[in-house]
């Protein structure tokens, strides 16, 4: 059995399109890092996506435990070219497709990024080793890596999983048994 404790990266404060760019989390709340950081098990492992602001958060949560190097493959979803866009111009420039983009998740993607499958396919290796490895892992992620987690556990549609807020330094609580999944509790803020 393995418990994830996903956990949103701290607030970037952009208010664009932010996939694949290097910003920077504010963590300059440090009673939540602490709050948060004692609400995680002890001998968790931690792991974080490469970039910076899961990088940093993870490191302000790692305590004493054991942090894992980073992993690429749970960096957020690659917005492509509307990456560092505001959602309204990207919605006024391209409506059909940023429109499909979040109403039919699924094979749709920005252009010149991913999509909402290609971002499962690409995290889950990573899950399935950290899986295999250890009974208790604390991972740093982002908004959509997090939300394609949840739909492996829910068995659900990737519009379904839309549906639930992910708020930055909130814990999504999954379990695997045998290769069952099941979860938790998904957006809890400690």
């Amino acid at each position: 059995m393995s418990d994830w404790f996903w956990i949103r990266h701290g607030p970037t404060h952009e208010k664009n399109f932010t996939g694949w760019r290097d910003v920077p989390a504010d963590l300059s709340d440090r009673a939540l890092i602490d709050r948060l950081s004692a609400y995680l098990p002890p001998e968790a492992v931690v792991v974080s996506s490469d970039l910076t602001r899961s990088v940093t958060t993870a490191d302000a949560l790692a305590g004493g435990r054991t942090r894992l190097p980073h992993e690429a493959d749970l960096r957020e979803f690659h917005f492509g070219d509307w990456d560092g866009r505001h959602w309204s111009d990207v919605a006024q420039t391209d409506p059909q497709l940023s429109r499909d983009f979040w109403e039919k998740p699924g094979d749709i993607m920005a252009p010149n990024g991913e999509s909402w499958n290609m971002a499962a396919a690409r995290a889950r290796p990573v899950v399935d080793r950290l899986t295999a490895a250890h009974n208790s892992i604390i991972a740093v992620a982002h908004f959509g890596i997090i939300l394609t987690q949840v739909q492996r556990a829910l068995d659900s549609s990737a519009y379904a999983c839309l549906a639930h807020k992910i708020d930055n330094f909130s814990v999504t609580h999954l379990r695997e048994d045998q290769g069952e999944w099941q979860v938790i509790c998904i957006n809890h803020l400690p």
